[in-house]
């Protein structure tokens, strides 16, 4: 198989000014909505990409767990690579890719941890499993086996037992406040729609962008 020839054309749908709301938050939950409708596989996973206060860059994929007025949020271990990141270089990019509907959405901004209690409380909604396996996991960091990371989730869960089970110290969910976002509706000869949001001055900005 020769990697160039690999190719699709979009020809699903396409995207005009007069399809989307003012505010880039809102036209997010809106192809977010036809994303479940259309039954997207993970349509919560995102590429989350970061990068060093040296500029070296890295990306890897997490889910998104909230949006709201303020932003885009996620959680993880602080300790991990991409939270040292984040906690060094407060900047991040996001993109989910839906190819069930041909659609990107690009999105850049600040990031800010959040707060005790809403990372308390989201951490109190998962399953005990995942609680525990908070705890176990040293997260980017090396480790011998997989038996020992299994043995040490073992212990936990008999530590536990019968127990609630605090928020790690280390672990927590982050806040990404947009300053930019970007749709994009694929279509034919590689001719796609591009609208990007941009803030200024606590206003959002559309343009159309060339493909």
């Amino acid at each position: 198989m020769n990697i160039a020839d690999i190719r699709k054309d979009y020809k699903q749908r396409s995207l005009d000014l007069a399809d989307l709301a003012v505010n880039p938050i809102l036209q997010f939950k809106k192809w977010f909505e036809e994303a479940l409708e259309a039954q997207v596989n993970e349509p919560n996973a995102m590429n989350l990409a970061t990068a060093s206060p040296q500029g070296i860059p890295s990306n890897r994929i997490v889910l998104l767990k909230g949006v709201d007025d303020r932003g885009f949020t996620f959680f993880t271990n602080y300790l991990s690579h991409k939270g040292q990141s984040l906690t060094a270089n407060p900047f991040a990019a996001l993109t989910f890719f839906w190819p069930e509907l041909e659609r990107q959405i690009r999105i850049e901004g600040k990031v800010t941890k959040l707060s005790v209690d809403e990372s308390e409380s989201y951490f109190n909604s998962r399953p005990r499993e995942s609680q525990i396996g908070a705890w176990a996991s040293e997260q980017s960091r090396p480790i011998l086996n997989r038996n020992e990371l299994e043995n040490r989730f073992t212990q936990l869960l008999e530590r536990y037992k019968n127990q609630n089970i605090p928020k790690p110290p280390h672990w927590g969910g982050f806040l990404i406040e947009p300053n930019l976002i970007e749709f994009w509706q694929g279509r034919p000869s590689r001719l796609h729609d591009r609208f990007e949001y941009k803030k200024q001055d606590n206003a959002w900005f559309i343009q159309r962008l060339q493909p």
